[in-house]
């Protein structure tokens, strides 16, 4: 059995771990939370080099993919300075290729209602999930990205992706080399719930993008909302019913009540690959051709 585990320095209260088969193999899940301790996080990933067959890096990334531009973060390579041997994903090259085929699954499954209730989506950070806010601009749905809003806490919209280019240029340099928390909730401030930005939820009929922020801002009154979005515990999944969420998509499958993170998925499959080293972007979109690996839509 191959064995994959994500180190992540988010809340240890969503730690889980499931057993699936990949193409013919068995493929031990875990994932491992440090409550936003990143040395802690350092320190496992030493001890785990070498004696599993991937790893992932949880709750952060080791940069970002902006179209073909990569951005690193540089608070974030420390986590990873003593992996030597075993496979790193970060669930960046998920986020290029399975998550692009978010918009397929929902025109195939819920097209009558998406007619309905007009494409509209509100995509929280485009910098961190650049394959799924595209999947909705190359299938013309009139997009909101609040890149401004949920990174920087400006409530300045953005409509052309160009725009979200120019930023990263301009400003990836240095937001890259802040520390990550100061980004991205980490630990126990994941739990923390602060609805903000009313007026571009309400506006959406489509809210996607990172669980996290999704949630951190979301208000009441979602009612027959769609959210797009990874990560989800039964608890994320329970919080979108209350707040009157109609359909939940998860990008990863949902397993044993929820849905891992890309990176993890991402390690599964370079441990199953056996290639012993990231998978290309086309490797992983020929793999999830021969899974028939996509999106998953759930009606809440």
């Amino acid at each position: 059995m191959k064995h994959v585990v994500s180190v992540s320095i988010g809340s240890s209260k969503r730690d889980k771990i499931a057993e699936i088969e990949l193409m013919g193999e068995k493929v031990r899940l875990e994932r491992i939370g440090t409550d936003g301790d990143m040395e802690k996080a350092a320190q496992l990933f030493k001890d785990l080099d070498g004696k599993v067959d991937a790893l992932g890096v949880g709750g952060t990334d080791l940069g970002l993919m902006v179209d073909n531009h990569w951005y690193p973060l540089h608070s974030v390579s420390s986590l990873v300075r003593d992996v030597k041997k075993t496979p790193l994903a970060d669930g960046s090259g998920l986020k290029n290729t399975l998550e692009r085929r978010a918009v397929p699954v929902l025109e195939s499954k819920i097209k009558d209602y998406l007619d309905q209730v007009d494409r509209k989506v509100f995509v929280a950070v485009s910098l961190d999930r650049w394959g799924m806010a595209m999947s909705f601009i190359e299938a013309k749905y009139n997009c909101i990205l609040g890149d401004f809003m949920f990174s920087l806490g400006i409530p300045f919209p953005i409509r052309q992706p160009r725009a979200v280019k120019i930023y990263a240029a301009i400003l990836m340099p240095i937001v890259g080399r802040l520390p990550f928390s100061w980004i991205y909730p980490t630990g126990e401030k994941q739990e923390q719930h602060t609805p903000k930005f009313h007026k571009y939820y309400n506006w959406a009929s489509i809210i996607a993008g990172d669980c996290h922020y999704i949630k951190r801002f979301m208000p009441a009154g979602m009612d027959g909302k769609i959210v797009v979005t990874n990560t989800t515990t039964p608890d994320d999944v329970e919080f979108y019913r209350k707040q009157g969420v109609r359909y939940l998509m998860t990008t990863t499958p949902v397993l044993d009540g929820r849905s891992f993170g890309t990176n993890l998925m991402e390690a599964a499959l370079i441990a199953v690959s056996g290639k012993n080293r990231p998978l290309t972007r086309t490797e992983l979109n020929d793999m999830l051709d021969t899974m028939d690996l996509k999106p998953q839509l759930h009606t809440l």
